[in-house]
């Protein structure tokens, strides 16, 4: 191995423990709250070591978010990678989005970034680009599938994938936000389980996709089971 290639993994390896330790410090205290000192004592780094590798806090947060991008897309990976039919795999990635936000809720609450665009001032352009390239190839996914599903007579053609997606995701990304911040008020006091709420309004979303001859051969495609 030559310097320049030790010095390279070398570098590598303190990213990835800085990106380890600001980890642990975002997902006990959020973004407002953690600071940079707290992060560099995790890493047991000097604060300004930190600012080599990040330019911001807002950085170091997207090089964490990305990470839960690259679960994510993962999942998404092994949930279409199967022999069944198209329709069954944009269920199967309802269902995955939805043990994503069950088994790695931390990534999840990460995502309310983007919810917050003051924060997006912080971020350096190039940072911002890589994390917006880990969002597309999650969408690539999506909006492919539904293309797929359109072109094998199965989705209505009148429909645009890209919309469709986009109208997917919000109706679930909407529920499991209340279910993570508002269980017990839509519980308790108007009788609602969110739980059902996301399986009944997947299937009727679902169901309003398809063609009528999908209909008759899938007559009970269900979602979020």
């Amino acid at each position: 191995m030559g310097i320049q290639e030790r010095k390279e993994r070398e570098k590598e390896h303190r990213r990835e423990e800085i990106l380890n330790a600001a980890q642990s410090v975002f997902f006990e205290k959020g973004l407002q709250t953690a600071t940079m000192d707290e992060i560099a004592v995790a890493a047991e780094l000097s604060k300004g070591t930190l600012y080599l590798y990040y330019k911001s806090k807002e950085d170091l947060y997207l090089g964490v978010m990305i990470r839960g991008m690259e679960i994510l897309h993962n999942m998404f990976i092994e949930a279409t990678s199967t022999d069944e039919p198209t329709l069954s795999k944009i269920k199967n990635l309802g269902d995955t989005y939805y043990r994503y936000f069950q088994e790695h809720r931390n990534f999840f609450r990460m995502f309310y970034f983007f919810q917050n665009p003051q924060f997006h001032t912080q971020v350096s352009p190039e940072m911002m680009s890589s994390c917006q390239l880990g969002n597309q190839k999650i969408w690539k996914i999506v909006i492919e599938l539904i293309q797929q599903g359109i072109n094998e007579g199965d989705i209505r053609p009148d429909i645009n994938p890209a919309e469709c997606a986009v109208i997917l995701w919000a109706n679930s990304n909407g529920i499991m936000i209340r279910m993570d911040t508002q269980q017990d008020y839509f519980k308790n006091i108007l009788g609602v389980d969110l739980e059902d709420v996301m399986q009944k309004s997947g299937t009727m979303l679902l169901q309003s996709m398809l063609t009528d001859s999908a209909k008759r051969k899938t007559p009970t495609i269900s979602y979020a089971s």
